[in-house]
């Protein structure tokens, strides 16, 4: 049996992270997603908390034959003990899944076995656009998953992503 691990902060859980999740699905028997900056929430890059992360997350993959396991993941500002961290955080994995450099880097250097995976739509399907577009009103609800727009709606995550982005001052 192969467990992989994906990490990311799925602010919010959109098509390209199911669509990495389908790859993976793959390679692997069962899949841990670490959910990045786990202690962050309410802001602009980091609206959803952890909570509602697994939600998204854990409601989109319902009818996946894949067996998953969102673990929360908290910042850690020491990258040269970020990989021992993230294990202990987690159930063990074999091979790590990541298109970022850095973790990338400190995955091998950990000995850890990293694969990446194409994009998907990376130019629409990016968690900054699809948070653009729900500050602005545009349409958001396309770029993830029917059960994301549920937890949205239900957690009132899109007022507060709107709240949160005001601006309290009058410059401009």
């Amino acid at each position: 049996m192969t467990r992989g691990f994906y990490i990311g902060r799925f602010q919010p859980f959109h098509n390209g992270h199911r669509s990495m999740v389908e790859k993976i699905a793959e390679d692997v028997d069962e899949l841990v997603l670490g959910i990045g900056s786990a202690d962050d929430s309410h802001t602009v890059r980091n609206p959803f908390t952890a909570g509602e992360r697994i939600m998204m997350i854990t409601k989109s993959l319902v009818d996946s034959d894949l067996v998953t396991y969102a673990v929360p993941i908290e910042d850690l500002e020491r990258n040269s003990v970020w990989v021992s961290h993230v294990q202990s955080m987690s159930p063990d994995f074999d091979v790590a899944y990541s298109n970022n450099p850095l973790v990338i880097q400190l995955f091998r250097e950990a000995g850890i076995e990293i694969r990446q995976s194409p994009m998907f739509n990376r130019e629409v399907l990016e968690g900054s656009e699809v948070r653009e577009r729900m500050i602005t009103g545009g349409d958001w609800e396309s770029l993830v998953p029917e059960a994301v727009v549920e937890v949205v709606d239900e957690t009132g995550g899109l007022e507060r992503i709107q709240m949160v982005s005001d601006s309290d001052s009058n410059e401009n």
